[in-house]
């Protein structure tokens, strides 16, 4: 069978029915087993390095190295190309530790009693006069709204 047909009759991409032939073509029943690994700088290095200098396509170089997938390996070469080796340094994925943060509370500058009282009060004033100045404007507009409604049904 073709592996058009093949990919057809389980429902999945033909390219990936030639990624499984070729896996299996190098590395038999164990290129299936997954393996959760991070790899070296030096082994991405190598690996583009054989992929370069043989000529072999991603896949077949995915195959080769039981990389699981051809992307991988797409990836680290386009890293490699705009930002240059350090870009291939595997990055920590740990988890964020759970711990409480503590957070470092600044002493308060000291102000005199008399300036902060003031500055209060003078606040206060000022929100007092803002919720007044809402509280007219919004009756204002419910008014508007009535008499709008009245003209309407006449």
């Amino acid at each position: 069978e073709s592996y058009q047909t093949i990919a057809e009759s389980i429902g999945v991409a033909k390219s990936q029915v030639i990624t499984w032939v070729k896996l299996f073509e190098v590395q038999g029943e164990k290129g299936f087993k997954k393996c959760y690994t991070s790899y070296s700088s030096e082994f991405k290095l190598d690996v583009l390095n054989f992929m370069n200098e043989t000529g072999t396509s991603f896949l077949e170089t995915a195959s080769t190295f039981n990389i699981s997938s051809p992307s991988i390996i797409y990836r680290w070469d386009q890293l490699l190309k705009t930002k240059g080796l350090d870009a291939l340094e595997p990055k920590k994925k740990e988890r964020p530790s759970m711990k409480k943060e503590t957070k470092k509370v600044e002493p308060e500058k000291s102000i005199p009693a008399e300036d902060s009282m003031e500055a209060l009060q003078a606040k206060i004033k000022h929100l007092e006069m803002e919720n007044a100045y809402l509280k007219k404007l919004n009756a204002l507009v419910q008014m508007q709204e009535k008499l709008q409604t009245k003209s309407k049904r006449k």
